[in-house]
C-alpha cells in the first residue's frame, strides 16, 4: 500500500484531470497506520497537492486538503516547518476556508514545537497572516489563529516577535473591521496578558488593555457588558488582578453597581458587573472582597428579591458560588437578618418558580448546605442548620415531597439537597 501511495502521486502529477487518482489517493493513505505514514512521507515531496489546491473546483481541494491533512499530520513539527513553511503561509492567504483551517492547524502544530517556531519568528509575514486570520468570517478559523499566536507569546522571544510595532499596527487594524473582531484581538491580548507579568506589561505597552478598559464607560451598553466579561478574564490571574486593583478598575466597578440604579438600561450588563465580583471573591478572598464591596453583596440580596428572571437566576448563581466554602458561607452569615430573607426567598423560588428557576435554586440550596467532613464544627453545622430551617416552614417534608415528584429534574434537584445533607444531624 505504501508503494501505491508513492505511485499514484507521481501519476497525479502528470495529469490535467486528477480527481479519481486523487480519491484513489486519500483511501490509500487513509489506509496506512500513521507510523508507516510518517516514514514514508519524511521521504516524499507534496508540492503537487499544495499546487492543486489552487483550483476552482471545491471537490478537488477538499479531497487534497483530506490527503494533505493525513500526510502533515504524520510529520514532525520541525520537519513540517524545514519543508513547507511556504506552502503553509500560502495557504494562510487561500480564498477557501478549509484551506485555511489546514494551515492554521498545522502551523498551531509548530508553535507547540520549541524548535520548529522560531523560524515563524523570524518570519513577519507568517505572523501578519496569522493576524489577519483573526478577522475571518469563520468563527472556527480565528480561534485557530489565537491559539497559535497565543503558543507563540509564551516566551519573551516571541512576545518580541509579536509586539513589534508593525505587528501592533496590523493587529490594530485588524480590530477596526468590526466589533465582533475587535473583541477577538483583547481575547488573544488578555490570553496573553494572563501568562505572566511580563506578559501583561508588553499588552500594556501596546495600549490594549488600556483601550480595553475605557470601553467600561462607553455610550453602547451591549460593548460595556462585553467589556466587562473581558476584565473578568484578566482577574483570573494574581498579577491581573494586582493590575485592576492599582488602576482603580475594581472600585470603578464597585461605583458602576451603585450607579446602576439610575440607568434604565442597567441590566444589559449588571449581570456582569455581579458575575466580575463573584469570579473575583472565589480566585482572592470571598472575605476580603465582600468587605470591602459591600455594594456587590447588597446587590445580589436584591437580584434574589426581585422580579427579573434574568437578575435572580445571576444572583442565585452568585450566592451558589460563594456559599460553596467555608469563608463565603462565614462572610454571607454575617449579614444577619437580610441573608435570612434571602434564604426564605430560596425556599420561595424552590417551590413556585418556573421549572428552570427552580432547578438553579435547589442547585444554589444544594451548594450552601454542602459541608466536607473535616468543616463539620460545632458552630459550622450550627449554622447551615439555622439556614435549612429559614427555607420552610417544614423543609425536610417540602424536599421529599418534591424527590418524589414525577419530574426527573425536580427529584434529582431535590436530591442533591439532602445527598448534601446526609451527613448533617438535622432535624425538621
Amino acid at each position: 500500500m505504501a508503494s501505491s501511495v508513492t505511485e499514484l502521486l507521481s501519476e497525479i502529477a502528470e495529469l490535467s484531470e486528477p480527481l479519481v487518482e486523487l480519491n484513489r489517493l486519500k483511501a490509500a493513505v487513509n489506509s496506512v497506520p500513521l507510523n508507516t505514514l510518517r516514514e514514508l512521507a519524511t521521504g516524499l515531496r507534496f508540492g503537487v497537492l499544495f499546487n492543486l489546491l489552487e483550483s476552482d473546483d471545491r471537490e478537488q481541494i477538499d479531497v487534497c486538503v483530506a490527503i494533505l491533512e493525513r500526510f502533515l499530520q504524520s510529520l514532525e513539527p520541525i520537519c513540517l516547518v524545514q519543508n513547507y513553511k511556504l506552502e503553509l503561509q500560502k495557504g494562510l492567504q487561500h480564498s477557501d476556508d478549509r484551506v485555511k483551517t489546514l494551515a492554521l492547524t498545522q502551523i498551531g502544530r509548530i508553535s507547540e514545537c520549541a524548535d520548529a517556531v522560531v523560524t515563524v519568528l523570524g518570519s513577519p509575514e507568517f505572523i501578519k497572516e496569522m493576524i489577519h486570520s483573526i478577522g475571518s468570517e469563520r468563527i472556527s478559523i480565528a480561534n485557530e489563529a489565537i491559539k497559535s499566536l497565543c503558543r507563540i507569546a509564551q516566551n519573551k522571544t516571541g512576545l518580541d516577535a509579536l509586539f513589534t510595532a508593525t505587528m501592533l499596527e496590523n493587529l490594530k487594524d485588524v480590530m477596526g473591521t468590526s466589533d465582533v473582531v475587535r473583541y477577538r484581538v483583547y481575547e488573544l491580548v488578555l490570553e496573553i496578558a494572563n501568562m505572566s507579568p511580563v506578559s501583561l506589561e508588553y499588552c500594556v505597552n501596546g495600549s490594549f488593555v488600556t483601550r480595553l478598559l475605557s470601553e467600561l464607560s462607553g455610550d453602547d451598553v451591549l460593548i460595556r457588558a462585553t467589556a466587562i466579561e473581558m476584565v473578568t478574564t484578566l482577574a483570573q490571574s494574581q498579577h491581573g488582578r494586582q493590575y485592576l486593583a492599582q488602576q482603580g478598575i475594581i472600585d470603578r466597578i464597585s461605583n458602576m453597581i451603585i450607579g446602576a440604579k439610575s440607568d434604565p438600561f442597567s441590566s444589559f450588563y449588571l449581570p456582569n458587573l455581579v458575575k466580575f465580583f463573584g469570579n473575583l471573591a472565589m480566585v482572592d478572598s470571598p472575605q476580603q472582597i465582600c468587605e470591602r464591596y459591600p455594594v456587590f453583596v447588597e446587590k445580589v440580596f436584591e437580584m434574589i428579591e426581585g422580579q427579573e428572571p434574568t437578575m435572580i437566576g445571576v444572583g442565585l448563581d452568585t450566592i451558589g458560588i460563594l456559599g460553596s466554602c467555608i469563608e463565603g458561607k462565614q462572610v454571607l452569615n454575617k449579614t444577619g437578618t437580610a441573608f435570612q430573607e434571602v434564604l426564605r426567598r430560596l425556599g420561595s423560588l424552590s417551590c413556585n418558580a418556573s421549572t428552570d428557576m427552580r432547578l438553579r435554586c435547589l442547585d444554589t440550596i444544594a451548594s450552601l448546605l454542602s459541608l466536607q467532613t473535616d468543616q463539620q464544627t460545632e458552630d459550622i453545622l450550627g449554622m447551615t442548620e439555622s439556614w435549612f430551617h429559614a427555607l420552610h416552614s417544614r423543609p425536610m417534608e417540602t424536599f421529599r415531597s418534591m424527590s418524589s415528584q414525577p419530574f426527573p429534574d425536580i427529584h434529582i434537584g431535590a436530591l442533591k439537597v439532602f445527598t448534601h445533607l446526609e451527613n448533617h444531624v438535622l432535624y425538621s
